[in-house]
């Protein structure tokens, strides 16, 4: 089980930051145990879409509860097919959005845009002037989002905004960039790895 950190002031953090699992139990466990073993995160927070497209929802849904990662209800966890009762009511009650604090740091998480899980944030679309302003209204200092499957991280006097990517690698007609990220505070640097590659052999990208 993960440590619940919300809060406590600790000095230094790894976050893990996953989104868009889209019913990939396997990639799921990968990126877990790399974030856990590997990467030695306290933390890890998931930005939707559980379900949808894949193999397996119902093993994706009940890993994510057993480890109780804080998590938002992408468009997809609209959705309940093939799910039990329990999962399906875990679905149910997913926020749109979800705010916790990380060495002092505010932290908003929501699948699409703030307000709008069928909507993303695309970084030709996002200004250094509307990103300040977007972060200063939701009274935060890093905002997580997912639904695009294009990674994202962008920094500006106000914070920064980080969508780690999809984290499915099964073949489907939408594409994945099959990625995860370790934010780390304070200092909100982002780092993304690749799935599909051993973790002690790839270059991550620093941005």
């Amino acid at each position: 089980m993960l440590s619940n950190l919300t809060g406590l002031g600790f000095d230094g953090m790894n976050i893990g930051i996953i989104s868009d699992i889209h019913a990939d139990y396997v990639a799921l466990e990968d990126a877990l145990d790399r974030l856990l073993n590997y990467h030695r995160v306290e933390q890890v927070l998931c930005a939707g879409d559980l379900v949808g497209r894949g193999p397996q929802p119902d093993a994706v849904v009940q890993r994510i509860r057993e480890f109780a990662i804080p998590t938002v209800r992408g468009n997809h966890d609209e959705w309940s097919h093939g799910l039990s009762v329990e999962n399906k009511a875990y679905l149910k009650a997913l926020p749109l959005e979800w705010r916790g604090q990380f060495d002092g740091l505010s932290v908003f998480m929501c699948h699409g845009k703030p307000g709008n899980n069928l909507w993303g944030l695309y970084r030709d679309h996002i200004s250094t002037t509307l990103l300040n302003m977007m972060l200063a209204s939701l009274n935060a200092d890093v905002l997580i989002t997912g639904h695009t499957h294009m990674p994202l991280y962008m920094r500006v006097q106000q914070g920064c905004v980080i969508n780690p990517g999809s984290l499915y690698v099964f073949h489907n007609a939408r594409s994945t960039s099959h990625t995860y990220g370790v934010l780390r505070l304070p200092d909100m640097e982002f780092d993304l790895y690749d799935l599909t590659v051993a973790p002690g052999e790839q270059l991550y990208s620093r941005w």
